[in-house]
């Protein structure tokens, strides 16, 4: 019975560490932006302040 114990408390572990491991290198990644091109519906704010 201690055997099993003493398994399923290293398989928690092993879990716990895997999980805090992957959730810090989440964190750590950066994320981009594409910038958003206008589509030809949408007026340029630098063409209306010329006219």
């Amino acid at each position: 019975m201690k055997i099993i114990l003493i398994i399923c408390i290293i398989i928690v572990l092993v879990v716990l560490f895997l999980t805090l491991l992957s959730t810090n290198k989440a964190y750590k990644y950066e994320h981009t932006i594409d910038p958003i091109e206008p589509t030809k519906n949408e007026k340029d704010p630098a063409e209306e302040e010329k006219r």
